[in-house]
């Protein structure tokens, strides 16, 4: 009877998916997900010691040597364990030159075990390449503790030593080389044309805007400087967003100093959210096309903040009994999220400093700006009225 309903059960499989395709192909589709699981993890089964199946003993034995939580890469990463070729007591020998003691060394391959998979001769030329940005091993170290993977990323070798000595011959300090390094090293794994191409872009915008010759190279660095992601950015959407303000008549003047302002910032916005805050804003100030500019270069969140953004900072605003032609007077209290806003507005209450009625500038500002206000209201409603030539009263 079993026997007969088993071979029943494919013909029955048959016609239920012939008669009902629709809602028996999910459940064909899990199934056959759960059998490749199911071979994933014999394949990956761990024998009675703990250790993975096909994984190599030598480099378990060297990692235990290190003191490394094989455990952790086991359960995180297995498939390094399995490969048949590893740098372990290279790498290790490599860092420990550098000044890496053994906590370091253990840190580092827990954080990125793929940096067993370097070969020494990388490892070496990776080394001497940061060192050409970085002032001591001391430091590189310390670096390479904070990001494993970018260093260890050694594949990229040639594109990145192309383009650390365009960075330098362009005048970029050794300090925002290695933030780039660190921070974003994608740039580094660009071909310096697609870089190259970029910094000419920022130039000839720069030029067409109305900046000097003379001035651009100094321009270029500090912006560089200040955001050295622009780079990541594109050259189209630099032409996109430069037309879009153009189009919405801002001078090159005050795109030039919108640029300036907001740095590589402007160029990872989008135009559709720049147009639909500026519509937003000027609905809500009921301004004109002149006063809507004159606005944005007091506070440029108008058009680089979404409308959701912008709707609830001035709900936040207007609870807290804030109007809206204080906020027109004073639009750079936008800037500021709805928290910091009430925990200011608060603050000053504290202090008998009534904020709806008082300068709404009070509010704005960096933490250590609004700190000086604060203690300059403060001082001033705890200092006494004195008046120097007023008599004396005294008694007998």
């Amino acid at each position: 009877m079993q026997s007969g309903m088993a071979c029943s059960a494919p013909n029955l499989l048959m016609r239920l998916t012939r008669s009902q395709p629709f809602m028996l192909l999910p459940a064909l589709s899990a199934l056959q997900n759960q059998r490749k699981t199911r071979n994933f993890l014999q394949h990956f089964r761990y024998t009675t010691e703990g250790t993975l199946e096909g994984e190599n003993k030598a480099t378990a034995e060297s990692l235990y040597e290190l003191s490394v939580d094989i455990k952790k890469i086991r359960r995180l990463k297995p498939w390094i364990l399995c490969k048949e070729v590893t740098y372990a007591k290279e790498t290790a020998k490599i860092l420990q030159e550098m000044g890496a003691d053994k906590s370091d060394i253990m840190y580092i391959i827990e954080h990125c075990p793929e940096a067993i998979l370097c070969r020494p001769t990388s490892i070496s030329c990776q080394r001497d390449l940061w060192l050409t940005v970085c002032p001591n091993e001391k430091q590189l170290v310390e670096l390479i503790k904070r990001f494993p993977e970018n260093f260890f990323t050694v594949e990229h070798y040639e594109k990145q030593k192309g383009n650390i000595r365009f960075f330098k011959d362009l005048g970029l300090k050794n300090t925002i080389i290695r933030r780039l390094l660190t921070s974003a090293p994608n740039i580094f794994y660009n071909p310096i044309e697609k870089n190259k191409h970029m910094i000419e872009t920022l130039q000839s915008s720069y030029l067409r805007l109305g900046g000097s010759q003379e001035n651009m190279k100094t321009w270029l660095l500090k912006l560089l400087s200040q955001d050295p992601f622009i780079l990541l950015s594109s050259p189209v959407a630099v032409q996109e967003n430069l037309q879009f303000l153009q189009k919405n008549d801002f001078t090159d003047s005050e795109i030039l100093s919108l640029l300036s302002r907001l740095k590589g910032f402007i160029f990872q916005l989008n135009t559709v959210t720049m147009q639909n805050s500026m519509l937003f804003s000027k609905s809500v100030f009921n301004c004109s096309v002149q006063e809507l500019r004159e606005l944005i270069m007091k506070c440029p969140a108008l058009f680089y903040n979404s409308v959701p953004v912008l709707e609830e900072r001035l709900e936040g605003l207007l609870k807290a009994g804030i109007s809206v032609g204080q906020i027109k007077d004073t639009p750079t209290v936008l800037e500021l999220t709805p928290e910091i806003v009430q925990y200011r507005i608060k603050k000053l209450d504290a202090i008998g400093y009534d904020i709806r009625r008082g300068n709404l500038e009070n509010v704005t500002g960096t933490k250590k700006e609004f700190e000086a206000t604060y203690g300059k209201i403060q001082a001033k409603r705890e200092r006494p009225m004195f008046n120097p030539v007023a008599p004396l009263h005294i008694e007998d």
